[in-house]
C-alpha cells in the first residue's frame, strides 16, 4: 500500500468526514469539532447538541485487524464493567463497539478532562499503583490472542535494522550507530536473562503520564491502543522520574498500591533500563516510519536533524551503562 493510498492514510479524513461519521450513529453534532493531540490514531472532540461532547478515535488504517482493535475495547469494558477508572468505548444498543465510514475505522469514547499526575506526589503514585494492580489483575486471567508481545526483536532489532536499512542516520553515524545498537541488545539480553523467567500478562503498553489524565476525583488511565502481552513492571516503570533515590521512593509508593490487588515479582526490576532502552529505540524509528504523515514533520520538526542523532546515541549510551548497574530496589 502506498502512502498516498486512502487506505493507508488519513488525506481523505476531513472535517466533514469526521462529523458525518458520528453522525450516522445518531449523535447530533453541532458543528464544534476539535483535533486532540494524538498522532498514531486522529482523535477529535466532537459537540453535541443538548449533550456532552463526545471523542472521536480514528485509527490508522491498516494497522490492527478488527480482532485486535476489539480485543482492546472487550479488555476495557471489562475494567469499566469493575469500576476501574479506564476510558472504554460507548457501545451501541446492540454492543457494537468499532465502526467503519468509507475506509475508516472509529470508535466513540465519553470525552474524560484531567490533568498530568504529579510524579513527585507520593499519594498519587500509590493510587495510581492500586489502579494498575487491579488492571494487572483482571489482564493475568488469560492472554490476548490478537495483540502482539513486548519483545527485544520487534521494539529492539527491527527498529535499528529499519533505521540503518533505510537511510535515516547520517551516513558518517552510520558505523557508530550500527555498533551501539548491537551492543544495547547483547546487554538488553543480559537484563533478561538476570531476571529469568517472568510472567506476560495483558498490559496497558504506553502507561506514560499523558495517559493518565487526573481530576479532583483521581486518575483516569486512558489510550489502551498500545495495549499487549509484556510484564507487568512495563506499565509501572513509566511512573517513575527522577535520579535512582527519587525512582526507588516513587516505586515503593507506586507498588504499596498495586501490592493491595496483586502481587509483583521483584525479579521485574532488572528489565526497568532494559524496557526504557527498547522504548527509546522504537520510539526513533516510530518516527521515520510514520515521516510520510505530514503530522509528523509538523509535530516534531526536529527528527532527524544532525542534532537530534547525536543526542540519540549519547542517550543510549548512557543506557548502556544504565544497565549496567544494579536494579532498583523494593523495600
Amino acid at each position: 500500500m502506498s502512502s498516498d493510498d486512502p487506505r493507508a492514510s488519513y488525506h481523505a479524513l476531513g472535517p466533514d468526514a469526521v462529523l458525518g461519521a458520528v453522525e450516522a450513529l445518531g449523535w447530533r453534532p453541532d458543528g464544534r469539532l476539535l483535533a486532540l493531540s494524538s498522532y498514531e490514531n486522529r482523535v477529535y472532540q466532537i459537540g453535541v447538541e443538548d449533550a456532552a461532547p463526545v471523542v472521536a478515535k480514528f485509527y490508522r488504517p491498516a494497522r490492527w485487524s478488527d480482532e485486535a482493535i476489539l480485543e482492546e475495547h472487550a479488555y476495557t469494558l471489562a475494567l469499566a464493567a469493575l469500576e476501574v477508572p479506564v476510558v472504554a468505548p460507548l457501545a451501541e444498543a446492540d454492543g457494537r463497539t468499532l465502526h467503519r465510514r468509507g475506509v475508516y475505522r472509529f470508535a466513540v469514547y465519553p470525552r474524560q478532562g484531567g490533568r498530568p499526575p504529579e510524579l513527585d506526589d507520593l499519594d498519587q503514585l500509590e493510587q495510581l499503583g492500586r489502579f494498575l494492580g487491579r488492571i494487572h489483575a483482571l489482564g493475568e486471567v488469560r492472554a490476548f490472542s490478537h495483540r502482539p508481545t513486548l519483545d527485544v526483536e520487534q521494539f529492539g532489532v527491527q527498529s535499528y535494522r529499519y533505521l540503518l536499512e533505510h537511510g535515516w542516520l547520517p551516513v558518517e553515524l552510520e558505523l557508530s550507530y550500527r555498533t551501539l545498537a548491537e551492543d544495547l541488545l547483547l546487554r538488553i539480553e543480559a537484563c533478561y536473562a538476570r531476571a529469568g523467567p517472568v510472567r506476560y500478562i495483558r498490559l496497558h503498553g504506553d502507561c506514560h503520564p499523558g495517559n493518565v489524565l487526573w481530576t479532583d476525583a483521581g486518575p483516569h488511565i486512558v489510550d489502551f491502543d498500545d495495549a499487549r502481552m509484556g510484564p507487568a513492571i512495563q506499565d509501572l516503570w513509566m511512573l517513575l522520574s527522577g535520579d535512582r533515590r527519587q525512582m526507588t521512593v516513587g516505586l515503593d509508593a507506586v507498588l504499596e498500591g498495586y501490592t493491595q490487588f496483586r502481587g509483583f515479582d521483584a525479579r521485574e526490576l532488572n528489565l526497568v533500563e532494559a524496557l526504557r532502552t527498547l522504548r527509546m529505540m522504537h520510539y526513533a524509528a516510530w518516527l521515520a516510519r510514520r515521516w510520510s504523515d505530514p503530522a509528523f514533520p509538523r509535530a516534531f520538526p526536529w527528527f532527524n536533524e544532525r542534532r537530534y542523532w547525536d543526542e540519540h546515541i549519547l542517550s543510549l549510551r548512557e543506557q548502556a551503562a544504565l544497565m549496567e548497574e544494579p536494579p532498583l530496589q523494593w523495600s
